[in-house]
């Protein structure tokens, strides 16, 4: 279902879309990223107030003599970030005519794009069952990102994904950059372990949740069938009334407000991202309207 989803008008739009951005993407990922531009080397870039804690072998006395106030000096980092994105690659992200996969997929490669601008280094990887698989490892640069991105392309989709079990035991590095997981999130499955895991690791953390049309507005009336898309064996009949329909926005509801709150309640971002939903609407309203873009 993904084998159209990065093709060369796709990849003409994102650079299109990084273009008009270019002059906010140093801001990426909602400026919790100071490492990126302060850091340990020997270069002096700004000062700021100080702040009990900081070193104090890095207050500037001279300024503490003219203006009777505590500064601090900050230094260029060296340190290359490394942005790694997650995907869900569950049968579940292939369900409704509007292609989750497809939609996952779209937004992985923009991050992996914009991220590549900024010199970080970038992988993408999936999560199958319990298993963390690299598609796209540790590429640097414009030329590496062309040479890779299709093999997204080839991402199939199916089973289960467990994604505590999968992030846990897995090298997910340690305040070097972002990490973004791209999954409907509609499942049992623990995913709170990994947003924890990755906060624990000072890592920036973006949560995507992408759903299908039907999945937000469902129009399913009268006596259906439903099959679990990723426990086929499992199946019900209900019919469907106004009342199990308000009941179905209720739950969604709840489900989608418990990861967002979950997510800004450790210090990361969420986004709610319907299937059909345009990369640059995405990009340019909803991920600058969160701050996460600036």
């Amino acid at each position: 279902m993904s084998k159209f989803a990065i093709n060369e008008a796709f990849l003409q739009q994102v650079e299109t879309l990084q273009s008009l951005l270019k002059n906010n993407v140093a801001g990426l990922f909602g400026g919790n990223r100071r490492s990126r531009s302060y850091g340990s080397s020997c270069e002096f870039a700004d000062y700021r107030d100080y702040v009990a804690g900081d070193d104090i072998t890095k207050i500037d006395w001279n300024a503490y003599a003219r203006f009777d106030k505590l500064y601090q000096k900050l230094y260029l980092d060296e340190r290359q970030m490394h942005t790694k994105i997650y995907i869900d690659a569950s049968r579940s992200m292939e369900y409704g005519k509007s292609e989750k996969a497809v939609q996952a997929i779209r937004i992985a490669a923009t991050l992996a794009y914009l991220s590549v601008c900024e010199m970080d280094k970038v992988s993408v990887c999936l999560i199958r069952d319990k298993e963390i698989i690299e598609v796209i490892g540790g590429i640097v640069g414009k030329e590496a990102y062309l040479e890779s991105v299709s093999k997204l392309n080839d991402i199939e989709f199916y089973g289960d994904s467990y994604i505590s079990e999968a992030l846990l035991p897995a090298n997910v590095g340690r305040g070097d950059g972002l990490s973004v997981l791209i999954s409907d999130f509609l499942t049992d499955n623990n995913y709170e372990d990994a947003i924890d895991h990755l906060t624990q690791k000072k890592r920036d953390v973006l949560c995507i949740q992408v759903l299908s049309r039907e999945e937000l507005r469902p129009q399913a009336r009268g006596k259906m069938h439903f099959f679990d898309s990723e426990a086929l064996q499992k199946s019900y009949r209900k019919n469907i009334d106004r009342d199990i329909a308000n009941a179905y926005k209720d739950a969604l509801l709840y489900v989608t407000d418990r990861l967002r709150n979950f997510c800004l309640s450790r210090g990361g971002a969420y986004l709610l991202a319907g299937a059909e939903d345009s990369v640059s609407d995405i990009f340019f309203q909803r991920l600058v309207d969160m701050g996460v873009l600036k």
